[in-house]
């Protein structure tokens, strides 16, 4: 038989792709692994797609059906005789071979590690199992960008999140043609989900698949010309994509815009960029498809369950530690796509204060941004399918979500905590006054250039103590100065606060770099905020006197030692420059040394200087020192002060009548030398006056100008603030006009309903005053508009029916419906019925009347009993 043959004999010109003398491990990487996923109806479609799998194909397929637990499988039977491949039922620890298929058994759930297959015994229910989403994520992580899903005919929407996975990892993801499915519920999931590379018949999806991995094989052995690569051709695809959606992604990672474009190009069969450039002017739909390719929209609920359960336990009651009792707090999420990891947070959040501070009334708003529209228009609807469940637990899924027919529904309580909108966090204003910032899973899409402008600016939008929350292989980078680790492994960080002035973050306006020629804006030298722990390390390696540490104007930054012999406060206002602060005999000759210091970046000493201290004189050496290394620290200078001993003073002991004659002309010379000394220190005091009101005119010119950097910083804040305000403002306008658009589409929907269905139906609250009431209920009672809001009793009505508000009563107490056929003072016959009026979260919110005539039925009714009461008489008449 033909289903004898091993895998290893079936060699062709395609199997040497896979070298037989390679390694177990590289050769389980060559192959790809295609998963399939089927339900009901899956039997007819597996058996239609191995049919058309050429035996060779260099692929292995593993397939994932829902079996019944309790019966033995048969499936690999049954599809052994429509393939000539091998099909096995797949037992513990399979290692998987190309040109295999294999098949799960009945009640096991399914993984992939390293090529090799593991089955597990299910941990939920049966009808609550997911087994393929969970063997498509494991296949995603096991062969990344080589992992191929495939969703046949199935009811209900398990795979979907499977596909989410391979998607995130560049495979590919095919799905059948609802159309041809005998149960369409699991493509149509698919579908909607925004997952699917190729739609098609079951028959014509195996030759698309082979299709695409010749494609890949062909680039992957191939190098691609280096003019393919070409900056100008990714420029003319990254200017289609801005023409076509208004967003700009030339700050994103060149090597994941080159390998979500080849994976286009290995879709379409593509082979030169060029070819692509061209194919993306003539077909818009493409561009569409790539711009969505590129925003990368993977998310799930709690995903990286460790790290939300971090957030859950350390973050958010740290936040909460630091405020006072009640108050709400803001939040923002970058990034959201379809919503999860907003509710995500929402849920955390109303979990962590019920742990942590539950009598406390605390709230929180949060903002939840993204590109595409569609995606912030499916989370705005906060429905989701069936399959959450697999990240979502069940206590979780029954507090906070609603079960419908198709999936879940996001509770109001939940729903009414997060705003959406589409916002380009590259190029908008920011959201500001933040207590939570999630930024997960982007900034490693972003350029490194780009990552160091957006978090300064994360840390300006951030309250003093507000957390971030990164994803797992993010980091704060070197921006340790601004953000301190709550929880390094989780990448939960805390704004921090630096003594030192912090340079201000750049706002997305200017993100743009700057034009060629245009000179940037000057920088200043800013200490690290470690400056303690360098001073001393420095002090300690090379120096011990008493030393102080200044920046190139002399302000003093760090004193090591008792200084108080050298330096003491100026009188007035406070003032930290060492000029300032210098004690007299030490000014002049500390200015030149620093001047030539910074001068020569050398080294320089000046010995033998004079200070005075307590009426006495104190010889004084000073070094001064231009520091270059450590690089922290360089721009700065180290001033250190050595004391040495006084020289005793020589007195002259020179008699004038024993002086020789020889010594008048000395003592000549030493007069002089004096009066020179003596206006050589006039001239030095004066110089030293003049420096003084020299450097008093330039701190007024100082503090005038900082007083105008100040108010220019702070008009450049308040601009900031009016546009984040102005952004908030919008985004809130625009969540309102969508839901009012909403309401709007639903108000029109239930007025044609009701109109069409000509019943006339009026709600009451749970006090039985009116509510709202349909064309046509002013024919039954005496209502007017202005009616809302008055008890229904006190209306009169046609209908003889004088137990209506009993009724009424009886029906909120019971919840049981009533239905009665009752007659109005015209003739008329009407069918009441009263149902409990039910809200989205299952409370009873009052009754529903529903009047439907039935004057017609009872006419007919009437005439068929006077029909029947004629017959009778005639018959009698007959017998007689």
């Amino acid at each position: 038989m033909r289903n004898q043959k091993k895998p290893e004999e079936r060699g062709t010109k395609r199997d040497k792709l896979f070298s037989e003398d390679a390694e177990p491990r590289q050769k389980s990487l060559l192959f790809p692994i295609v998963g399939i996923g089927a339900s009901a109806g899956g039997l007819e479609a597996l058996e239609q797609f191995l049919s058309h799998v050429p035996e060779n194909s260099g692929a292995a397929f593993v397939i994932v059906q829902h079996l019944d637990p309790t019966h033995k499988g048969i499936l690999h039977e049954l599809l052994q005789r429509t393939t000539s491949m091998e099909v096995f039922q797949v037992s513990d620890r399979m290692r998987v071979k190309p040109n295999c298929v294999y098949v799960i058994p009945p009640n096991k759930d399914m993984s992939i590690l390293r090529g090799v297959l593991h089955l597990f015994t299910p941990s939920v229910p049966r009808g609550l199992r997911l087994p393929i989403d969970f063997f498509l994520r494991s296949l995603a992580e096991d062969r990344q960008e080589r992992s191929i899903g495939v969703i046949l005919s199935g009811m209900g929407s398990d795979g979907t999140m499977g596909l989410r996975a391979i998607k995130e990892k560049l495979g590919l993801v095919l799905v059948q043609e609802p159309v041809s499915a005998k149960f369409d519920s699991m493509p149509k999931s698919a579908i909607t989900a925004g997952l699917a590379d190729l739609i098609a018949p079951v028959e014509d999806l195996p030759g698309k698949i082979i299709d695409y991995l010749r494609h890949t094989l062909v680039i992957a052995k191939a190098e691609i010309p280096l003019e393919e690569k070409d900056h100008s051709v990714l420029e003319k695809i990254l200017i289609l994509l801005r023409a076509k959606t208004g967003h700009d992604f030339s700050m994103y990672k060149k090597n994941t815009v080159y390998r979500r474009i080849e994976r286009r190009m290995s879709i379409h069969q593509i082979d030169r960029i060029a070819s692509y450039v061209r194919y993306l002017q003539e077909n818009s739909q493409e561009v569409e498809l790539l711009f969505k390719e590129l925003l990368i929209g993977v998310t799930s609920f709690f995903r990286d369950p460790a790290e939300w359960d971090n957030l859950q336990r350390k973050g958010i009651p740290a936040l909460l530690a630091a405020r006072l009792a009640g108050g709400m707090l803001r939040a923002w999420s970058i990034g959201s796509s379809t919503g999860e990891e907003a509710y995500s947070l929402a849920i955390v959040f109303k979990e962590a204060i019920e742990q942590v501070k539950p009598k406390e009334n605390y709230t929180l708003q949060i903002f939840a941004t993204d590109l595409d529209r569609e995606t912030v228009d499916k989370a705005r609807q906060g429905v989701y399918p069936a399959n959450i469940a697999a990240d979502v637990s069940g206590e979780r899924l029954m507090r906070f979500f609603i079960k419908e027919e198709n999936g879940y529904r996001v509770s109001k309580e939940i729903r009414t905590m997060v705003t959406f909108a589409t916002q380009n966090v590259i190029m908008d204003p920011p959201f500001t006054k933040l207590d939570i910032l999630i930024c997960r899973n982007l900034l490693i899409y972003l350029t490194p250039e780009l990552q160091r402008k957006l978090l300064p600016l994360f840390h300006y939008s951030l309250n003093p103590g507000g957390v971030l929350f990164l994803g797992s292989a993010e980091t704060v980078s070197t921006f340790t100065d601004l953000f301190a680790p709550l929880n390094i492994k989780s990448k939960i960080f805390r704004r921090r606060e630096s003594l030192l002035p912090a340079e201000p973050p750049v706002f997305p306006a200017v993100f743009v770099p700057a034009l060629p020629g245009v000179p940037k804006e000057s920088t200043m030298l800013k200490p690290a905020a470690n400056l303690q722990s360098l001073a001393d390390q420095l002090l300690l390696q090379h120096f011990s006197p008493p030393a102080v540490l200044v920046n190139d104007k002399g302000d003093i930054l760090y004193i090591s030692g008792r200084t108080g012999k050298y330096l003491e406060p100026a009188a007035g206002k406070a003032n930290w420059n060492i000029f300032a602060m210098a004690r007299e005999g030490l000014r002049f000759d500390l200015g030149s040394a620093f001047q030539k210091a910074l001068r020569q970046k050398g080294a320089i000493t000046a010995k033998g200087l004079k200070v005075g201290i307590n009426g006495g004189k104190q010889t004084v050496d000073i070094m001064v020192q231009a520091i270059e290394e450590p690089a922290v620290l360089r721009g700065m200078v180290m001033i250190i002060f050595t004391d040495v001993a006084t020289p005793p003073e020589k007195k002259a002991k020179v008699s004038s009548k024993k002086a020789p004659v020889g010594n008048a002309r000395v003592l000549e010379l030493e007069q002089e030398l004096q009066q020179f000394r003596d206006e050589l220190h006039s001239a030095r005091e004066e110089m030293q006056s003049s420096q003084e009101e020299l450097k008093s005119t330039n701190e007024e010119l100082q503090s005038t100008n900082e007083e105008m950097q100040s108010a220019n910083e702070e008009l450049t804040t308040s601009k900031e603030e009016m546009q984040s305000l102005n952004e908030e403002l919008q985004t809130v306008n625009a969540e309102q006009q969508s839901r009012m658009d909403e309401l709007a589409r639903l108000n029109d929907d239930m007025r044609n309903l009701l109109n069409s269905t000509e019943i006339v139906t009026v709600f009451l609250d749970n006090e039985l005053h009116i509510r709202r009431f349909t064309t046509g209920a002013d024919k039954l009672f005496k209502l007017i508009p202005s009616d809302v809001g008055r008890p229904l009793s006190d209306i009169v009505s046609n209908l003889l029916y004088p137990e209506m508000t009993e009724e009424a009563r009886k029906v909120l107490q019971t919840l049981v419906f009533s239905e009665k056929q009752i007659a109005a003072t015209d003739g008329r016959w009407f069918a009441v019925r009263i149902m409990p009026y039910r809200t989205m979260e299952d409370v009873i919110g009052g009754v529903v009347f529903t009047f439907t005539n039935i004057t017609a039925a009872k006419m007919v009714e009437a005439e068929l009993r006077e029909e029947i009461e004629r017959l009778k008489k005639k018959i009698e008449d007959s017998s007689q």
